[in-house]
């Protein structure tokens, strides 16, 4: 199956925390990192996600926002550091590609964020990630 979603990571579940609906899930990316997803109980099942299992993390482009250096006092549990390796900008709307350890990302973000943050090639970033934006595929 073929996606539209450029940002396509692969890890190692580390932990299932169950809800009543939802779970927590936290892999462990290739490049070290980890991250967290909130998906339904119903996908743990169907997908057979367990500690140990291979996964692939998944994220719409538009769902990565940059900060210039690490964020406190946010809800946001998935903060990934890199380094911007290009930029493509349009009349209202820009993409960064983020290099990661492991990886790649690449954010949607608007052309005055762009400016604002001074975003170039060669620049530190971190890619924030909500845990309900992730989404998880069996790998």
């Amino acid at each position: 199956m073929s996606l539209s979603m450029r940002n396509q990571l692969p890890g190692t579940v580390v932990s299932v925390t169950p809800g009543t609906v939802m779970a927590t899930v936290k892999a462990r990316l290739a490049g070290g990192q980890q991250i967290t997803a909130a998906v339904t109980l119903e996908a743990v099942r169907d997908l057979g996600i367990a500690e140990g299992s291979a996964v692939r993390a998944l994220v719409k482009s538009t769902e990565v926002a940059l900060a210039t250096g690490p964020v406190t006092g946010v809800s946001i549990r998935n903060q990934i550091p890199g380094t911007v390796s290009a930029v493509a900008t349009g009349e209202a709307m820009a993409t960064v590609k983020v290099a990661v350890e492991g990886g790649e990302l690449t954010a949607a973000v608007t052309k005055d964020a762009v400016e604002e943050l001074r975003l170039a090639a060669g620049s530190p970033v971190v890619a924030l990630i909500k845990s309900t934006e992730i989404a998880l595929a069996a790998a």
